[in-house]
């Protein structure tokens, strides 16, 4: 079972706050969901030992309570190989953020190793006034924008429900191994759901949570990004 504390000292509970990433990763890490290993830098020199430890190639993004899609002001590099290419972005990217979004709290830059690519899907969670917590699940990254293949549960979830919301997407034959594509480990995503399902019928705070991409894989399945947004009461 989930444990019913969620407090830590790595997450701000205060109500109506957006979570950043590191705390939400810390949250769904917790809760037993698999997540990239995301440090914070504070400075340049520290993005470049993050990278070092993490181990190259790595991912950097800005880190904002206040910035809730980052790629769409161009504060995620991906891809970065050498200590002169995080140096060179996390000038740029505070360079930009400070352009765009003059008025934002940055609290540093967030540096995870780049995780192996995956078929991508995402789990999310929101509320629905008449039929109360629902999770969602579906294709992730940019294609959950482009084609809106979802299904939906109500919380709690049973195992049952979790099969029913991926066996119930258009694109289920992609994770299932259409056409050459590697078959996706299903249980895993299962579990995921269940996780989470059970997570926010324990706790009204939580207001919304979108975990997405998720990589899947043949055997497992991680999150490579994460949001969580507390309820104001």
């Amino acid at each position: 079972m989930i444990m019913n504390n969620i407090q830590t000292a790595e997450v701000n509970f205060t109500p109506g706050r957006l979570l950043t990433e590191i705390e939400s990763k810390a949250l769904l890490k917790r809760i037993g969901i698999p997540v990239v290993e995301t440090l914070l830098a504070k400075s340049k020199a520290e993005a470049v030992e993050i990278s070092r430890r993490l181990h190259f190639p790595v991912v950097m993004k800005v880190v904002s309570p206040d910035i809730s899609h980052k790629s769409d002001i161009g504060g995620v590099k991906l891809g970065l190989r050498t200590s002169k290419q995080v140096e060179s972005a996390y000038d740029e990217m505070l360079a930009i953020v400070r352009l765009k979004c003059p008025e934002a709290n940055v609290e540093g830059i967030s540096v995870q190793k780049m995780a192996p690519r995956g078929l991508e899907v995402i789990i999310g969670m929101a509320r629905d006034k008449q039929f109360g917590r629902f999770l969602m699940f579906g294709l992730g990254g940019i294609l959950v924008e482009l084609l809106r293949d979802v299904s939906f549960g109500i919380v709690p979830l049973e195992r049952e429900d979790a099969q029913r919301m991926i066996r119930g997407i258009k694109g289920y034959p992609l994770l299932n191994g259409f056409r050459g594509h590697e078959i996706v480990d299903l249980p895993a995503l299962e579990e995921m759901l269940l996780r989470v399902s059970e997570f926010v019928d324990q706790h009204p705070e939580i207001s919304e949570i979108d975990i997405n991409p998720i990589f899947a894989y043949r055997d497992g399945a991680i999150a490579v990004d994460a949001r969580v947004i507390l309820s104001e009461s």
